[in-house]
């Protein structure tokens, strides 16, 4: 019975319609403009896919300099020392400070590699179109384009670390490499989830 219901799915395509992305209202294929909110109308977008796995490499790259290069280096009375983001959470725990330590797990580490699984899922999904998959994708999808705004926590707490705790000679905080290569993970992430056109999860060919 399941299996009939698949097989006799029928998406906008097969209906000759077209989805507004924006205002979500719904037209003919020929329709070119949105007559509700002036947005150009296409059935697809062309290299949504190809976007979509460009962004999500380059993140998986650069993922990995992110957590093992120094995100933070602290200069006191000129000795340098430096700190990877786990180094920040162990020194957290090692405190008692476990909310914030939870806090940096979860914004620089659970968050960007649940994103990536994610995007990968999307991408096997429509690849290998996976339709039966598309009701949980989308799901997954809402919840990562969600939680993107809030990705750059970790930057923003070491940009704000290096602004307030400047001690002129005696002590100096300035932002290690990783910290460059995690603001790639975040941007590409999010550049990779604004790409994915989720009607693609419906297709069949």
């Amino acid at each position: 019975m399941m299996f009939g219901i698949v097989m006799n799915y029928k998406n906008d395509k097969d209906l000759g319609l077209v989805l507004c992305t924006h205002c979500h209202s719904v037209f003919k294929a020929n329709e070119k403009i949105c007559t509700k909110c002036n947005t150009p109308l296409k059935q697809r977008d062309k290299y949504s896919f190809l976007k979509t796995l460009s962004f999500t490499l380059i993140a998986i790259i650069f993922l990995f300099p992110a957590n093992i290069l120094p995100m933070m280096e602290v200069t006191t009375l000129g000795v340098v020392q430096s700190s990877t983001i786990l180094d920040g959470i162990i020194y957290f725990v090692n405190t008692k400070s476990y909310l914030i330590a939870m806090v940096i797990f979860v914004a620089s580490i659970l968050v960007p590699i649940f994103k990536l699984l994610v995007l990968i899922y999307l991408l096997y999904t429509t690849r290998y179109n996976k339709t039966f998959l598309a009701k949980n994708a989308i799901k997954y999808y809402r919840i990562i384009k969600f939680i993107g705004k809030w990705s750059m926590l970790d930057i923003f707490v070491v940009a704000l670390m290096i602004v307030m705790v400047q001690f002129g000679n005696l002590s100096n905080i300035n932002a290690g490499s990783a910290a460059v290569a995690f603001t790639i993970v975040v941007v590409s992430t999010m550049l990779a989830t604004e790409s994915f056109d989720t009607r693609l999860l419906w297709d069949r060919d």
